[in-house]
């Protein structure tokens, strides 16, 4: 498996692997929190049920989407450590890392005294029960199926860090972005075809976004019909057999973070007679708007029906 597929399965399915530290650490105390503070009694999205002293103050981050989600609801400054992945926003490079490429390191999450370790869609079970075996408090926010259940997510981090005027700014902002789109792809009469290329280390099979991905779903949201619609699941090869019967209008190159362009598309055997290659209409796109289930998404969105619809959002 290429490092491009790996990356975006990454940050989009359930494969990390969980934690194997070298040697078990004793636990840290955790960080006293203010007295005065109401406990927050929460269930996560493993089902269980999470009780903070109060609005925690150091947390540790264990998926990208959950550090976007941190620094966009105001608690930035309250993130004590991140996962390797999480590269956004620019002020989340300086915190330090817990490992994450190949599994977590107990040791340096224990040894930042964390409050709050915040899990996401992207870890396991047995990690987060490791975790807790150590005496460390850990929240699971579960991968949401729709933007509203995003939303959702984010009402949820900002309770559990006491940012919850900042939350529903911003939550009441997203929502009128998206509906801003909604409103104009409502006119919509014809929707192009979309193949979102993943990863193309073999042109003749790549990998495109299936059923019941966020990809599939901003497609669709977009006012665009996603080709890999058909195929059997979320994350999945596409011959090119099938690429050249189904004939998309359009390619948007998720892989475009890999070095992937229109002119390596274009030169490809076989690609030169779909549609999209004659039409020109190859587009780069930032696949960390869409792979990380956080307020970006409605980036993605809005990104998208430019591509679909230029003439709507001139």
């Amino acid at each position: 498996m290429s490092r491009k597929l790996f990356f975006v399965l990454l940050t989009l399915a359930f494969l990390l692997v969980a934690c194997s530290p070298a040697s078990t650490p004793q636990p840290a105390p955790l960080v006293t929190e203010v007295a005065t503070s109401a406990p927050i009694t929460l269930s996560d999205g493993l089902g269980r049920t999470v009780t903070l002293n109060g609005p925690a103050q150091r947390i540790v981050s264990l998926a990208p989407s959950n550090t976007e989600i941190l620094f966009a609801v105001g608690a930035g400054t309250q993130v004590a450590g991140r996962d390797e992945a999480s590269d956004y926003p620019d002020e989340a490079l300086s915190l330090p890392t817990v490992g994450g490429w190949s599994g977590f390191s107990t040791e340096s999450i224990v040894a930042l005294q964390p409050d709050l370790v915040l899990a996401g869609g992207i870890n396991t079970p047995e990690l987060v029960a490791s975790l807790e075996s150590l005496g460390l408090r850990v929240y699971f926010l579960p991968n949401p199926a729709t933007i509203e259940e995003m939303y959702a997510n984010l009402e949820t981090v900002g309770l559990l860090t006491d940012h919850e005027a900042e939350t529903a700014a911003l939550v009441e902002a997203l929502k009128v972005r998206v509906a801003a789109v909604d409103e104009k792809i409502a006119t919509v009469t014809e929707r192009p075809s979309v193949y979102y290329e993943l990863d193309a280390t073999d042109p003749t099979k790549p990998y495109t976004a299936g059923p019941g991905s966020f990809v599939d779903l901003l497609i669709q949201r977009a006012g665009g019909a996603n080709v890999g619609a058909q195929l059997q699941s979320q994350w999945v090869q596409i011959s090119l057999e099938e690429l050249l019967i189904l004939d998309p209008d359009m390619i948007l190159l998720g892989d475009a973070l890999y070095g992937e362009t229109p002119e390596k598309v274009a030169a490809r055997p076989g690609w030169e007679v779909l549609s999209a290659v004659q039409d020109g209409r190859i587009y780069p796109f930032d696949d960390t708007l869409v792979s990380r289930p956080g307020p970006r998404l409605v980036d993605a969105l809005e990104a998208m029906a430019r591509f679909l619809h230029p003439g709507l959002f001139e």
